[in-house]
């Protein structure tokens, strides 16, 4: 196999994409930006660096659609799963990794492997010629979002992601917080222990919110329209929905005894999850924000807990841009303008690191299998990979397209009923059977298809 393949972006799907091309055999050569040209979110210049959060969500493959997508990334040995593993911080149920060495072992793989060469540079325009995916994920650089809607003919979609603060563990009070996963969810004390909680009063949360809603944020430039994915909202936007909305989302109580008042039911509580393997950051659970950095402290110290905090990271906003992939990718990713180039992760309208990786996996067996003279077999829809592939190639409807996180929802109804006529727990438990069985046939029959 001669030709190669050219990957713009180093995030996680287009990581993930380059291993698994070159896996296959593919000559793969990254095109990452950064570190010669930055974004308002990256620290590094390292591939497939966390920029959000540092979890992975649920780790469940039996009841939780994330989960499964984390068990067929790794049946079909995804990278990033691999390295998310080898990083794992407890975290109860969930996939949280120490980002830093995630990411530089990540950056380590791809360059140590035979099949890959990374190029620092910015591409600007839509190749003419070549096998291409584009990758570039939610912070897509202004001239190159300009060739992408020059070449489609309309506006891409846009929304704004936020970015949730980071303390120094040093710096929380731990005579005011504790230490409890909730509903003491964990195999080992170290995962039942995983979070930090700072307990509010009625009117610690009362005093909160009010703050909260008076404090000096970032507006939108004139101009600007945008929505918030539901999935990642600022903490003020819930706020402005109800006063009560924190208290049933990121900040609710339940699942949680106050280890130094375990008679006294807290009103509201904030979490806070381990960062890095040391343990010496953490982030503040669901916080994600627009509020301006002298803001940010000073509302953020009113939680019990953190009224000294130390950040080692505020808060933030940034743009994410994507475009209406019903409309303009095929079943195969392909642009269909162009069909030399590809689209993967974030780009294409999918949410979460998780997604964005499993998307950019896809892409580069379907790029590599392409370049070899095959066409892969379509991938079941009854299973996690499937479900995003064909929620976002056609199943979603393109007039009211929106960034979506992988869930049982997109998957066809069991038994043929809606819904299915089965408890939850047994219904998700059949979901993840049958994709399971349908993953599983699928690999091996892309293996026979390379034979």
């Amino acid at each position: 196999m001669t030709q190669e393949l050219h990957i713009i972006g180093g995030g996680m799907a287009g990581s993930e994409a380059a291993w698994q091309a070159a896996n296959a055999g593919v000559r793969v050569i990254i095109h990452e930006m950064r570190p010669k040209v930055a974004t308002f979110a990256h620290r590094t210049g390292n591939l497939a660096e966390m920029v959000c959060s540092n979890s992975f969500r649920s780790d469940d493959n039996e009841q939780n659609a994330v989960g499964l997508l984390h068990w067929e990334m790794r049946q079909a040995g995804g990278l990033i799963m691999d390295m998310a593993t080898k990083h794992r911080l407890p975290a109860g149920g969930a996939l949280a990794v120490d980002r830093d060495p995630f990411s530089e072992s990540v950056t380590e793989a791809l360059k140590s492997h035979p099949n890959v060469s990374v190029s620092y540079e910015e591409i600007d325009s839509l190749p003419d010629q070549g096998h291409w995916i584009i990758a570039t994920g939610p912070l897509t650089s202004a001239r190159l979002g300009d060739a992408i809607r020059a070449e489609t003919g309309a506006d891409a979609l846009a929304f704004f992601d936020a970015i949730a603060p980071i303390v120094y563990f040093d710096s929380i009070d731990m005579d005011v917080a504790w230490k409890q996963s909730r509903y003491d969810k964990g195999e080992t004390e170290e995962e039942r222990t995983a979070y930090i909680n700072c307990p509010m009063t009625k009117d610690d949360y009362e005093g909160f919110i009010d703050a909260l809603l008076d404090a000096d944020k970032t507006e939108f430039h004139e101009g600007e329209t945008a929505g918030y994915f539901d999935g990642c909202l600022p903490i003020e936007v819930m706020a402005e929905r109800g006063r009560e909305t924190l208290r049933f989302g990121p900040m609710k109580p339940i699942g949680l005894t106050n280890a130094h008042q375990p008679d006294k039911k807290p009103y509201a509580v904030v979490q806070l999850r381990r960062d890095n393997a040391l343990g010496t950051l953490y982030n503040i659970v669901g916080f994600q924000t627009k509020m301006r950095y002298g803001a940010q402290t000073e509302v953020l110290r009113r939680i019990p807990g953190l009224q000294d905090a130390q950040f080692a990271r505020l808060g933030g906003i940034h743009r994410n841009t994507f475009i209406n992939s019903p409309t303009l990718l095929d079943p195969q990713m392909r642009l269909k303008s162009r069909p030399n180039i590809r689209f993967a992760g974030q780009i294409t309208g999918v949410e979460g690191y998780v997604e964005s990786a499993a998307m950019g996996l896809l892409a580069g067996r379907l790029a590599a299998a392409e370049l070899s003279g095959r066409t892969l077999p379509a991938v079941p829809e009854t299973t996690a990979t499937g479900a995003l592939i064909t929620h976002i190639t056609g199943g979603a409807e393109a007039k009211t397209f929106q960034p979506m996180n992988v869930n049982f929802g997109l998957f066809p109804p069991l038994d043929g009923v809606k819904g299915g006529r089965r408890g939850r727990k047994d219904r998700y438990k059949a979901y993840t059977d049958r994709a399971k069985t349908d993953w599983s046939a699928w690999l091996a029959q892309s293996l026979l298809d390379a034979g």
